[in-house]
């Protein structure tokens, strides 16, 4: 068998393996559930703006979001957002939601290995790079807007 027929029974090995997804309904369910996300996070803020009515808006948001990552962690730490997740694909990953599970997610997997080489280390291999990014974006903006 020549590269090119092995490659070929290769790739139809891994067709017929690949498994099926209905992609309406993955979307469906990714859009509402992103959605229902999106407005557990306004009427968490709504709450914390009526409760302290002299608080700033942005203010409201930081807390917003900390309650919306604390949330999130407490559901990966119960098992609860991995099936969120299997359901509802991009709509529970794209919010900060999905983030906060992809530092917890590691953290926990990687806790028999010790606080510093398993939990320390490893709850920033997903997360890591998309941190190193944003904060290496925010460097060459600001200095842009230093000097412009």
């Amino acid at each position: 068998m020549d590269e090119k027929q092995r490659n070929e029974a290769y790739n139809k090995y891994v067709t017929a393996k690949i498994p099926k997804t209905r992609a309406w309904p993955s979307l469906f369910n990714s859009f509402w559930v992103g959605g229902v996300i999106c407005c557990l996070g306004q009427g968490i803020n709504d709450l914390i703006l009526l409760a302290f009515p002299n608080m700033a808006e942005q203010s409201a948001w930081a807390y917003t979001l900390i309650a919306l990552i604390f949330i999130a962690s407490f559901l990966t730490g119960i098992g609860v957002y991995d099936k969120i997740g299997k359901f509802a694909g991009g709509g529970s990953i794209v919010p900060i939601t999905g983030f906060s599970n992809s530092v917890t997610s590691p953290a926990i997997e990687f806790k028999h290995e010790g606080i510093i080489y398993g939990i320390c280390v490893k709850m920033f291999t997903i997360a890591g790079p998309v941190i190193v990014a944003g904060v290496v974006s925010s460097i060459v903006v600001g200095i842009i807007y230093l000097f412009v």
